[in-house]
C-alpha cells in the first residue's frame, strides 16, 4: 500500500479541467455545507467506507489544511485501488493558489471553530473576570481548561454536544 502522493493546487485544478479527476474532500459535513471546491464529492474522515466505489478517474483526497489528509495518508490509500493523491495545502492551499472556492455563509462555521472561540473566550473572561472582580473566576478558566483536557484524552466534548443545540447549528439539521 503506497502513501497518496502531493499534487499542487495548479495540478489538481488542470486534471479537474480535463474531467479526469475525482476531488474526495473528507471533511465533516458541517466543514463541506459551509466551503467547499467546486465537484468535490463529500466523504467525511468519520464515515469512510472500507473502500469508495471506483469511478474510473484518478482520486484526490482534500481536507482544510492538508493536515488530515497527511494523517491518515494510509487509510485513504487503502480505500481505493489505484495511485491515490492529496491535494496540497487542502481547501486553504487551493485559495491560497488563487482558485475559488463555494461558500455557503448561511451554514454556520463548523463545530470545531464554535468550540475553540467559545473556549477561548471563556478562558479570557474567567482571566478578565479573576483579575479585575475576583479571584475565584480564575475558576472559569479552570473549569474550561480541564473540559478541553478532557475532550482531548477521551473524544468526547460535552461544549459540542451543547452547541449542537444552538439555535444557528439546528435550523441547517
Amino acid at each position: 500500500m503506497n502513501k497518496p502522493t502531493p499534487l499542487s493546487p495548479v495540478q489538481v485544478s488542470d486534471l479537474m479541467a480535463k474531467g479526469t479527476v475525482e476531488l474526495v474532500d473528507i471533511r465533516e459535513a458541517d466543514e463541506y455545507a459551509r466551503e467547499h471546491i467546486a465537484g468535490a464529492r463529500s466523504q467525511p474522515l468519520s464515515a469512510l467506507p472500507a473502500t469508495l466505489e471506483p469511478s474510473g478517474k484518478t482520486v484526490v483526497f482534500t481536507c482544510r489544511s492538508g493536515n488530515r489528509t497527511a494523517a491518515n495518508a494510509e487509510r485513504l490509500a487503502a480505500c481505493v485501488y489505484q495511485t491515490t493523491y492529496v491535494l496540497q495545502g487542502g481547501v486553504d492551499g487551493w485559495k491560497k493558489a488563487g482558485f475559488a472556492t463555494r461558500i455557503d455563509r448561511s451554514k454556520p462555521i463548523d463545530m470545531m471553530r464554535q468550540v475553540q472561540m467559545i473556549a477561548g473566550g471563556l478562558i479570557l473572561l474567567g482571566v478578565a473576570l479573576g483579575t479585575l472582580v475576583h479571584p475565584a473566576f480564575y475558576g472559569l478558566s479552570a473549569f474550561v481548561g480541564a473540559g478541553l483536557f478532557v475532550a482531548g484524552s477521551t473524544g468526547f466534548c460535552g461544549m459540542a454536544r451543547l452547541l449542537a443545540y444552538a439555535p444557528w447549528n439546528r435550523r441547517n439539521a
